[in-house]
């Protein structure tokens, strides 16, 4: 509780896992955790998961002494999506194929659709049904009394070039909506061209939209009666949140929430501008990417097929605090491999956390977690029964694991718990630990290695941060062997709802408009802030970031945005004394001898000559650090133009034109992002000089002209 006369308004976020809903409570002004709480994830309950987010939101409120009225942002990140999918526990949906000619032929090839395996032995449960004309409507009806007869609730309609011209499918999706189906619209999902993967995305929407509806309806039901007037969001895949109508009609966004939900929470909290964040489980370790202050994302697959949902890209790795240690024990004894069985799998508890009595006349056993493992897993048969030997266990006799982590064992016990293994590799306890943390330690940094590679991260500017449960398991020694500034996120075993409760509105448009004109792409961009708009955010805190692929002929616009509330709440901000070491260890140079290039009250942009001989010129490195100490943007060698809105229009345009690059490709036009206001627009996916000067005059439509304007600018080689 705060000793503040009026306390502060509070953020919530619940993160509904497979066994626990956790839920915390932050300081809507200073971001800071204030009370967080734990409840069984109530899967069984009529009401299902909804019953746990709403029994562990009254605990919260009650623990921390807060009133409904007291909060301003709710959100809650679920895995109901992922695990329908992933276990095949779906609903039946019906497709209706809009066309006549050539293309009803492809259409009708949709129904293979039913072949996608979701788990082994488990397809998806798909019937077909066929209109040559949307305007048939007696041909209509009887596909949808097919569909009701075969207890399909939910339905997708599909149409060739919808994304053009979206009237058949909105007339046909209309009349199923009167007949009480659930409606997925493939236009309403993506306005990407491809039939195939525009109707699959679809499909997925589809297949968990029954289960996923009566949900958002129950928690907005039982949030109204709870007194909580902020708006409920949801946690989406990309690493943003979406309001609840959003939701209930593209549902699909919710899959993969879960580790974005803590990416978030390493983006917001830890001031993670480019770097990777790893968060550890028990059994597995995510890693992912955050790369000048966003989140990396990708379109995903499911069922071996490609889809237009884009998520976070997060690589996986079977390396978690539970771990299971497997050793070669004759011949030339060693430490064989770290998982991926974990302690959990193979029902056994951790040693370490085991008393010191219980692991008295403790004798090294292998053991072989599921049938057809290997028998290399190493356990202890002790005093107090059979205990699996853990990577945190061997963390622990190290004396890596911070006292503070969720993850710390007692010393004695930890070293009690390696001791057999040590000796039976012929080594003393350290050695053999440290044996241990090295085999596990070697797959997590090729995966860090190979996407600071793949997203060409700037190698001066990464940093490691781990969070999750199992997080002081991993970091430490994955930190040392790689070599990069690392740590451990504050309160890592609750990151995830931190996340949720910091995560900011996103809204994404595609579209394939070959030869894009200048109005063209300000549309999509308009159309995506216009999106967001329209789910609470508010008007002077929406960043758009505008992409023009001219390969693909792809305009992408993303608009992510805070709600009005939380824009108010943002201000008390630390100043240079507080940014400037930020800045400066991200650079990696002594504060001394770092600049300030320009400053806004919401950004302050920070530089460092580079001085290397095989430079031509002098180079500078840039770093944008918001108020909050997150760096949102780092760059080996960048120019800073200042002014004002009123006169930076001009400024930019010639700077533009000065810093444009020529070669046999043509003309490529600097890499911009613009500062103006509380916003940093990204518009370094545009090429076109003409194109990034009208996108970057309509971010500043509508600013007052005395508000102060910094563009930083990266010529393209």
């Amino acid at each position: 509780m705060t000793d503040d006369p009026v306390p502060h308004p509070i953020r919530i976020g619940i993160d509904v896992g497979g066994t626990f809903t956790d839920a915390v409570a932050v300081d809507a002004r200073t971001l800071r955790l204030i009370g967080q709480n734990k409840t069984p994830t109530s899967h069984d309950h009529p009401d299902g998961v909804a019953h746990g987010i709403i029994e562990g939101l009254h605990r919260l409120l009650d623990d921390i002494g807060r009133a409904p009225e007291d909060v301003v942002f709710l959100a809650h990140g679920t895995t109901q999506a992922t695990n329908a999918l992933l276990e095949g526990d779906v609903a039946p949906v019906g497709l209706i194929g809009i066309g006549s000619g050539v293309p009803a032929l492809f259409l009708r090839r949709l129904a293979a659709m039913r072949r996608i395996e979701l788990t082994p032995g488990s397809t998806l449960p798909l019937e077909y049904g066929h209109l040559r004309r949307a305007s048939d409507t007696a041909g209509l009806h009887a596909v949808l009394d097919r569909f009701a007869g075969a207890g399909i609730s939910s339905v997708v309609v599909t149409e060739p070039f919808s994304v053009d011209d979206p009237a058949g499918e909105e007339t046909v999706a209309a009349v199923a909506r009167e007949r009480g189906f659930l409606v997925t619209a493939t236009h309403d999902i993506t306005s990407l061209y491809g039939l195939s993967k525009r109707t699959r995305t679809a499909v997925l929407n589809a297949v968990i939209l029954p289960r996923m509806f009566a949900t958002a309806d129950l928690v907005q039901r039982a949030i109204e009666k709870a007194g909580i007037t902020a708006p409920l969001m949801v946690m989406r895949c990309d690493g943003g949140v979406m309001s609840l109508d959003e939701m209930r009609r593209r549902p699909l966004l919710t899959v993969l929430s879960g580790p974005a939900a803590g990416v978030a929470g390493a983006l917001m909290q830890e001031h993670l501008g480019e770097g990777i964040f790893l968060e550890t489980g028990g059994t597995s370790t995510d890693v992912s990417v955050v790369r000048r202050g966003k989140v990396a994302v990708r379109y995903t697959s499911f069922g071996g097929s490609t889809t237009y949902l884009n998520a976070l890209d997060v690589r996986t790795v079977g390396i978690g605090g539970g771990s299971m240690v497997r050793a070669r024990l004759d011949g030339s004894p060693g430490v064989v491999a770290v998982g991926p069985r974990s302690a959990h799998i193979a029902g056994l508890p951790y040693a370490c956390f085991a008393g010191p009595g219980d692991l008295a006349g403790a004798e090294l056993v292998t053991v072989a977690p599921r049938p057809g493992d290997r028998l290399d897993h190493v356990a202890l048969d002790a005093a107090g029964g059979r205990y699996a030997i853990t990577l945190t266990c061997a963390a622990n006799a190290l004396g890596v694991v911070p006292a503070d982590a969720y993850a710390r064992a007692d010393p004695i016990s930890a070293r009690l718990a390696l001791e057999p293994l040590a000796r039976a590799l012929g080594v003393d306890v350290p050695a053999a630990a440290r044996r241990v943390l090295e085999t596990a330690a070697a797959p997590v940094t090729e995966v860090v290695a190979a996407l600071v590679r793949d997203y060409g991260l700037e190698p001066d500017a990464v940093r490691l941060v781990g969070g999750g449960g199992g997080a002081a398991a991993v970091m430490p020694f994955v930190g040392e062997r790689d070599g990069r500034e690392w740590s451990i996120a504050g309160h890592s075993e609750v990151i995830s709802p931190i996340g949720v409760a910091l995560a900011l509105l996103r809204e994404q448009v595609e579209r394939i408009i070959p030869g894009a004109t200048d109005e063209q792409i300000l549309g999509v961009r308009r159309e995506a802030e216009q999106a967001l708009l329209a789910q609470g955010a508010a008007a002077g805190a929406i960043s758009v970031d505008v992409t023009v692929d001219p390969q693909s002929n792809t305009v992408r616009a993303i608009a992510t945005g805070a709600t009005e509330l939380r824009t108010q709440d943002l201000t008390d901000r630390p100043g240079l004394d507080r940014l400037g070491p930020i800045a400066a260890r991200s650079l990696r140079i002594d504060p001394e001898h770092l600049e300030v290039l320009a400053q806004t009250p919401y950004h302050v942009v920070y530089g460092a000559p580079v001085r290397k001989r095989r430079f031509r010129r002098p180079r500078r490195a840039v770093r944008i650090v918001d108020r909050d100490g997150v760096v949102r943007f780092a760059s080996p060698d960048a120019h800073v133009v200042r002014g004002t809105v009123g006169s930076g229009a001009d400024l930019l345009a010639s700077a533009v034109t000065r810093l444009t690059s020529y070669g046999d490709g043509g003309a490529r036009a600097p890499a911009v992002q613009l500062i103006a206001g509380p916003t940093v627009a990204d518009l370094s996916g545009v090429l076109d000089e003409s194109a990034l000067i009208g996108l970057a005059r309509s971010e500043l439509d509508g600013k007052d002209r005395d508000d102060d304007l910094v563009a930083v600018l990266e010529v393209r080689r």
